[in-house]
């Protein structure tokens, strides 16, 4: 499995992104999806995930502010990220677990939130 994540850049605070993931490679075993970011001098840390049913999960610091969806059918997973802050600016990395567990990470997109 394959990760290329696009669509990040300069933003000022308060305006909007939407991060995208294209899957290539065994995406049939592909189970749950991610996103993660890391700040500098911070852990990489969880932002949002996605099952194959659909079901979603976020971090408190981004629940309500950022909204994760995956279209099977373009083997993509998304981020829209709304109100961005400061705070946000990261590298953002997406991830896919696969049925056999196995972890695969894309190369990060850089979000700069600053004005």
């Amino acid at each position: 499995v394959q990760l290329q994540a696009s669509g990040g850049g300069l933003v000022q605070p308060g305006g909007s992104l939407r991060l995208s993931c294209a899957a290539s490679g065994y995406i049939f075993r592909i189970d749950n999806m991610g996103w993660y970011r890391q700040a500098p001098g911070k852990e990489r840390e969880l932002v949002a995930t996605i099952t194959k049913r659909g079901f979603t999960n976020y971090a408190a610091t981004v629940r309500g502010q950022f909204t994760i969806s995956r279209d099977s059918a373009k083997n993509t997973l998304y981020l829209q990220m709304n109100s961005l802050k400061p705070e946000d600016t990261a590298v953002y990395y997406c991830n896919a677990v696969d049925s056999r567990y196995v972890t695969y990470w894309g190369k990060g997109t850089q979000v700069t939130v600053s004005s």
